[in-house]
């Protein structure tokens, strides 16, 4: 019986010992990657707001995330249909937290182009509606069936916000 017990703990152990833990990493983009609580205005060539909230929208959610190839210079921008409905490709550089379409790209969401410029993520600029810092999010986008520049008298949307932090008090 003694002998049954002492290999039942050899076999135990040796089978605890064995098993090895496989280290999950994140994505290519993962510094880069999240749910942004952002706001959308008007603005001109220089980045002046035009116009504050055009459309009242007020906050809105978008996402950033991995492509399909998990390389670290391609990321997704999307709106989820929130603003504009747009999910584009852009040009990232994970190091600098910037990013871009370096001119137009197509939109997924339905036919049309879109030019995202001057993205950048800003870590621990932004301060929530609860007080709390987070993550800042900013960029300028334009679409090429949008009559709406012209005749307002802008030249692009200014895309900003933070990273959500998924408290309730900082839901808006």
């Amino acid at each position: 019986m003694k002998k049954a017990i002492y290999l039942l703990m050899i076999f135990t152990v040796t089978l605890f010992t064995s098993c090895e833990k496989d280290e999950i990493g994140g994505t290519a983009t993962e510094a880069l990657a999240g749910e942004w609580q952002l706001t959308v205005d008007a603005v001109d060539d220089a980045g002046n707001v035009v116009i504050n909230d055009p459309f009242g929208l007020g906050v809105t959610l978008g996402i950033t995330y991995n492509t399909n190839e998990n390389v670290a210079d391609k990321m997704y921008v999307s709106d989820l249909g929130n603003f504009w409905d747009y999910t584009v490709v852009v040009n990232c550089d994970c190091n600098a937290l910037t990013f871009s379409t370096n001119g137009e790209a197509q939109n997924e969401a339905y036919d049309c182009k879109v030019n995202i410029e001057n993205g950048k993520i800003l870590l621990g600029a932004a301060t929530t509606p609860s007080g709390m810092p987070a993550d800042s999010l900013v960029y300028y986008v334009s679409f090429s069936d949008d009559d709406n520049p012209a005749a307002y008298g802008f030249a692009k949307y200014k895309v900003s916000g933070y990273r959500r932090t998924g408290f309730v008090s900082d839901e808006q």
